[in-house]
């Protein structure tokens, strides 16, 4: 976490948007979570986007950041939603989400397409399911000549997403990368990692690496048999995975197999 003095600091991102990074760095979190503060130019109130793990001092700093008029949450997964009830009794803003278990303060559930506007701001709500069944992404298109999105865990500033299998699902995650392509060349606002040029250029890196993962398994199968089981499978495909991430990779063979294994069967 970046300090003061006085305690964590706000980064500028873009233009609208300026971060706090939570003190949580991790294999899957990587520095840690960024939790968003979007607010218009001239200043004024502002929309906190993933309030990340709770964390006194991490809270308290993103509620000193201006008048919180409301929070917003991308995904279910704690290190994005544990600080948000009590962010929300800090500010008095609601919280919204896509699961209404993560709605608090008399927040109502998102709407995918949904306009909001907040804060001066208009932030459009994108559903992309597959890291987790309810996973958004939301768009400033006003912020820069390009626009931003905020990803989430949808996609990283490093690295690629594990797919949080069951609920998350690889033909939902490769049908989220399309649509996210279609907005362009907006700067990329991930929840872990560093700000990235070209929505539409990771998101076709994204689509490739997992093309590349289906190939593998594919071939691993013809080895191992159809029926080999998962750790098999990610013995053979993920041999270099380091032991603190092997059960996301172990998710994301999962998360294929159940792909390949679909309707069509065996591709």
């Amino acid at each position: 976490m970046v300090t003061s003095a006085s305690g964590p600091i706000l980064q500028g991102s873009s233009a609208l948007t300026q971060f706090i990074l939570a003190p949580n760095p991790g294999p899957m979190s990587l520095e840690g979570t960024n939790s968003y503060v979007l607010r218009p130019a001239d200043g004024g109130a502002a929309v906190v986007v993933d309030p990340g793990p709770l964390d006194e001092d991490h809270l308290r700093a993103l509620a000193g950041a201006g008048h919180v008029e409301l929070i917003l949450v991308t995904h279910r997964h704690a290190d994005h939603t544990a600080g948000s009830a009590r962010l929300s009794e800090l500010t008095g803003a609601p919280v919204r989400a896509a699961d209404p278990g993560h709605c608090h303060g008399g927040g109502t559930p998102l709407s995918d397409g949904e306009p909001i506007h907040a804060a001066g701001l208009e932030i459009r709500v994108l559903a992309t399911p597959g890291h987790t069944s309810d996973s958004v992404c939301f768009h400033l298109p006003d912020d820069g000549p390009q626009g931003t999105v905020l990803t989430g865990d949808t996609i990283l500033g490093r690295g690629t997403t594990m797919l949080d299998y069951p609920d998350g699902r690889l033909g939902d995650y490769l049908a989220s990368l399309d649509r996210l392509e279609m907005i362009g060349a907006a700067t990329v606002l991930p929840a872990h990692g560093p700000v990235l040029p070209s929505l539409e250029t990771i998101t076709r890196a994204y689509r490739d690496h997992r093309q590349e993962r289906l190939a593998q398994i594919r071939a691993a199968l013809d080895r191992l048999g159809r029926d080999a089981a998962i750790g098999a499978v990610t013995d053979a495909v993920y041999s270099d995975v380091e032991p603190s991430v092997r059960r996301a990779a172990e998710m994301s063979v999962a998360a294929q197999l159940d792909y390949l294994r679909g309707e069509s069967g065996l591709r």
